[in-house]
């Protein structure tokens, strides 16, 4: 059971209990439990069975797909009072987990067991909204994924995905294995469109590190 002070630090992640159902509350203070997930650690792999759900506090966990080729592609990552939207559905399914999710970052989190996800749902309309809510926001960014690996070309999103990282840092400290497992391509391919990058003087590539020298060309490339 939650004390004051960890249900107090929870709600301040957790805006839903602020004006939730006082029943809901109480339940909520009664079974939750947390958790410290250190970095690198898999909450869960494909073909696990899902038995509850963390909502963070801290820490950014990633959610990935491999295929058959063992080549990795990201679905999407959750921080700070979010949560899973593949665990939710596993659960509300009664379903294994059907991707791989990994923490990038120490994080902390509320774990919820699996049973009371499910009749929280049914019971409770703020609870239900929430939940349809993580859906609804994820759905839409899976959905972009799948629009941009089957309609886009791979040194377009490359573009893309290289000027959204320099806004963070430029150089940008990344490998080519890493955005690979991003764009859902082989490191391979990553390598020779960054080397033609790098001829047009686009980038310049180091060792670990992708520098952005010409925002505007990456921008007309990434609008293709």
């Amino acid at each position: 059971m939650l004390d004051n002070e960890q249900f107090n630090q929870i709600s301040l992640s957790l805006p839903i209990l602020r004006n939730a159902d006082p029943q809901l509350l109480r339940e909520f203070r009664q079974v939750v439990s947390v958790a410290r997930i250190p970095a690198g650690r898999d909450v869960f792999t494909e073909g696990d069975r899902v038995e509850s759900i963390a909502l963070l506090l801290s820490g950014v966990v990633r959610v990935y797909k491999i295929g058959g080729n063992g080549r990795e592609i990201t679905l999407y990552r959750f921080g700070n009072g979010q949560s899973c939207i593949l665990t939710a559905s596993a659960i509300l399914n009664r379903e294994s987990f059907p991707a791989v999710a990994t923490v990038e970052e120490d994080a902390q989190a509320v774990m919820i067991p699996a049973d009371i996800f499910r009749v929280w749902v049914g019971k409770y309309d703020a609870w239900r909204e929430f939940v349809f809510d993580l859906l609804s926001q994820r759905l839409s960014k899976v959905m972009s994924i799948v629009d941009e690996v089957v309609f886009r070309r791979m040194d377009a999103r490359l573009a893309s995905f290289l000027l959204i990282r320099s806004r963070v840092q430029n150089p940008i400290r990344i490998t080519h294995h890493e955005i690979a497992s991003e764009l859902g391509s082989s490191r391979e391919v990553i390598s020779r469109i960054l080397e033609e990058l790098s001829q047009r003087d686009f980038v310049r590539v180091s060792r670990g590190e992708v520098e952005i020298l010409d925002t505007e060309g990456l921008q007309s490339l990434a609008a293709l």
